[in-house]
């Protein structure tokens, strides 16, 4: 009889890369030791120990302790088999997991790129309607003394110019909307009321700027902020500790503020003095609403002082006025030019706006400001 052994493809190929590793890894050994007499007897040592592992074990095992990495081929061909267990089920988990985890990160992104959150203030801020009906609700009023008229605007000119059509047309472009609105008499103040109580240091007037005028030009910022317009608003005392200079100190600021800040519309805003009378409250009633009337003083070279734009001043307080006797009637007093200058050579569209008086609340005066920013808005548009 035979003996027949049978030897699996997977024997022959690693009985094929042991011979061929035994001979690359002698014939490196030899290289290697030629050159050195002295290691002959190592060379010698190290064949002889690899002639004994051929000997005492099977090809196989041989190349298992020879290469490590070829032992764990079979190894790995077992940990193939457990791989292709895994189920279905298993598969789709993992595939869905990996969406989820695409979706949140997206979402992630989405979320980062978004425009912040506005403040509650901003949110707060309620923009003026139109088409409401309107009427004035003054209540001892100063009597209107009107020498001058365009259109629907009245005027109330204390110059000796005569003041022609071609002088008031508003046949203006507005090209730089940037504004600057400041206060040369900062603490001038209003009626006191539940809502806004506070404690004059002056007779209708107190340093506290969060009761004067200086807070309605705040709202007034906030009003055309809304609209999308740079607005610049200065806060400083100009009439404060001295109220002598107050101009001259406003001045300074305007100045100052237009050699980073060019603007054309340069707003001086103020309260209405009128012999300080408390009992003077001019108001228009807009809608359900009662807010205070407004005025512009105007100034010219009348009274000696360089002043070569003020004519372009008084075509902007117009254009204005305007607009605002179309969408609400009422709300600005007669246009008030006068002989003085009043800081106005600074700006193309310089005005002094006036709003309310000392027997108006400083809530009338807020409320005024959205209606002159609509009206704002819409000449500028």
């Amino acid at each position: 009889m035979f003996n027949v052994t049978v030897l699996r493809l997977k024997d022959i190929v690693k009985y094929i890369i042991c011979i061929f590793v035994l001979i690359l890894l002698i014939f490196s050994i030899t290289n290697y030791f030629s050159g050195a007499k002295e290691n002959t007897q190592e060379v010698t040592q190290k064949v002889e120990n690899v002639t004994n592992q051929i000997s005492s074990h099977s090809l196989l095992s041989c190349l298992d302790a020879t290469l490590p990495v070829v032992a764990s081929i079979q190894h790995n061909g077992e940990d193939e088999k457990k791989k292709e267990e895994i189920s279905e089920n298993d598969i789709l988990k993992s595939m869905l997991e990996t969406q989820i985890s695409s979706i949140k990160g997206i979402q992630s992104i989405e979320e980062s790129t978004e425009e912040p959150e506005k403040t509650e203030e901003e949110q707060n801020v309620e923009l003026a309607e139109t088409e409401q009906e309107t009427q004035v609700i003054t209540n001892n009023p100063v009597a209107e003394n009107c020498n001058a008229q365009y259109g629907n605007v009245k005027i109330k000119n204390q110059t000796d110019y005569q003041l022609t059509q071609e002088m008031l047309t508003p046949d203006i472009t507005i090209e730089n909307k940037n504004i600057l609105i400041f206060h040369t008499h900062s603490c001038e103040s209003y009626t006191a009321s539940e809502q806004y109580p506070y404690t004059p240091t002056g007779n209708f007037r107190t340093t506290d700027l969060n009761f004067t005028v200086t807070r309605v030009g705040t709202e007034l910022t906030t009003q055309l902020q809304q609209y999308g317009y740079n607005v610049i608003h200065d806060t400083s005392y100009h009439d404060y500790p001295s109220y002598n200079g107050s101009y001259t100190n406003s001045l300074k600021t305007v100045e100052s503020l237009l050699q980073t800040n060019p603007s054309d519309i340069i707003i001086d805003l103020h309260r209405d003095a009128i012999g300080s009378r408390s009992d003077y409250a001019p108001t228009v009633k807009i809608g359900d609403e009662e807010a205070a009337q407004i005025m512009f003083v105007i100034g010219t070279n009348a009274g000696g002082l360089w002043h070569p734009n003020w004519n372009q001043n008084l075509k902007f307080a117009v254009k204005v006025q305007e607009k605002a006797e179309e969408l609400y009637p009422g709300l600005f007093k007669p246009i008030m030019l006068t002989t003085s200058r009043y800081n106005q050579h600074t700006g193309k569209y310089a005005n002094i706006i006036e709003v309310g008086a000392t027997g108006n609340t400083l809530e009338q005066c807020l409320t005024s400001m959205k209606y002159l920013a609509k009206v704002m808005d819409e000449i500028m548009k």
